[in-house]
């Protein structure tokens, strides 16, 4: 089968007359915004990217007035929907105290303790601005604490745009066979970074041979304990068990990269899930519901490396009490959701997940599923990949001509085929969604 059958280019005409002051805007942007767009990931939207007017709950309303069920969350922070009311007052209210200080404040120590509550390896945390910062503050932290210069990640795991984690993230079948296990820029303007040693997700084996060959370079491992960013491929049975044991073994630190699995998976985040504890642990803009700040959270021994100043961690806007604000109202929430509210939540991600995958297998289409609870991934292939270069098997064109039927039903997804689900998002819109999906594959 092919994409023809979502009606690609009748959706895209029809999207196209419904966002018509979307499309001016995108044209006007281009001339003093270079792409048109602020990140790069937007570019490729199709039929051109959508402007936004508001967001409340599980839906979004764009500038011509079309409303969405929204299943990107903004590429997946927003696990209490958008705008929820308890963040928008607490930020409103640190608003009318003071924008930033530049100094200390209540929310700093608050918050802190708020996270060393509820995060396992959290015996002390640290804040910054976003994830890229705070993977490059993990990692100075673990060449300080072990003397030693390269660390290791894997394929198809994201760990922010900084030269020296952008590396083997998506590339390609030719890249990966002519590159002899070096890692792989994304773009073009990077330094050569010889830092890093790449490993295959849920492969020992691989692990193993670089543990061998430079166990005593090796100062960390770090990884997405779920792949979300290439697939949401969960660990087999033992692989952090395993990473845990041969970290500790050749006195490596283990992070863990819970930008998305922090607070999604479940309270306590991968670690609660799997029951693995790292050394570190990072987090971004889901804990704030969207703001612009991350934290690490990590043991004391590791953590106090920052806190004697041997290992430099600065910043004006750290800690920036309007972030602070809005991490305090978003945990406090999410800490209020018993377990009843998270498997309720991933009983109802659940439904979706499996009314998808029924009502396109109903049409003779090749799809699989993976990921867990509120983040899974929707894939057109025969069988569910175990790492990223199995995902290359995808038939991608497809997805995206599905997604934009999507759009075109008033279902907003993201164009890598992940799916997430917040706690706005209620039953009623679960059945609007998949009678959506039935018109879509009718």
């Amino acid at each position: 089968m092919t994409g023809e059958q979502f009606n690609a280019a009748q959706r895209a005409q029809s999207i196209i007359e419904k966002t018509k002051s979307s499309r001016e805007r995108y044209a006007r942007a281009q001339r003093f915004l270079a792409g048109g767009v602020s990140s790069g990931l937007r570019r490729g939207a199709r039929p051109y990217p959508l402007y936004f007017r508001s967001g409340k709950g599980s839906q979004v309303t764009d500038v011509d007035g079309n409303n969405y069920l929204d299943y990107g969350l903004a590429w997946g922070p927003l696990m209490l929907g958008h705008s929820p009311t308890q963040v928008t007052k607490a930020i409103k209210s640190q608003a009318e105290k003071g924008l930033t200080f530049g100094a200390q404040h209540d929310l700093e120590i608050e918050v802190s303790e708020l996270m060393a509550r509820i995060i396992p390896c959290a015996d002390q945390v640290c804040f910054a601005n976003s994830g890229t910062e705070i993977v490059q503050v993990a990692l100075r932290l673990a060449r300080a604490a072990t003397g030693r210069q390269k660390y290791l990640k894997f394929e198809g795991h994201y760990h922010g745009w900084d030269d020296s984690v952008l590396v083997s993230i998506h590339p390609t079948r030719e890249e990966i066979e002519s590159s002899h296990g070096t890692p792989i820029p994304v773009g073009k303007g990077q330094r050569a970074h010889d830092g890093v040693l790449v490993a295959e997700w849920n492969n020992p084996a691989s692990v193993q041979e670089l543990f061998a060959s430079r166990g005593d370079e090796i100062s960390a491992v770090i990884c997405e304990p779920m792949l979300c960013n290439s697939g949401c491929i969960p660990p087999e049975p033992g692989f952090l068990e395993f990473l845990r044991q041969i970290t500790r073994q050749h006195q490596s630190l283990l992070i863990f990269d819970e930008v998305i699995t922090g607070f999604r998976l479940h309270l306590a985040g991968a670690q609660g899930l799997y029951g693995v504890t790292p050394d570190l642990a990072t987090y971004a803009k889901a804990i704030g519901s969207g703001v612009a700040v991350s934290a690490l959270a990590g043991r004391a021994e590791f953590m106090s490396l920052i806190a004697t100043g041997a290992v430099v961690h600065a910043g004006t806007l750290n800690g920036n009490p309007i972030a602070l604000a809005a991490v305090k109202a978003t945990l406090q929430a999410l800490a209020n959701k018993n377990s009843a509210s998270y498997e309720e939540l991933k009983n109802r991600s659940d439904r979706l997940r499996s009314g998808l995958v029924t009502l396109l297998h109903s049409k003779g289409h090749k799809v699989v599923s993976s990921g867990h609870g509120a983040v899974f991934q929707l894939t057109f292939m025969e069988k569910p990949a175990r790492n990223y270069r199995e995902t290359m098997e995808a038939d991608k064109s497809m997805y995206s001509d599905f997604a934009l039927a999507l759009l075109d039903e008033g279902i907003l997804v993201l164009p890598d085929g992940r799916w997430y689900v917040s706690f706005a998002h209620s039953d009623e819109d679960i059945r609007t969604t998949l009678l959506a999906v039935q018109k879509v594959v009718a």
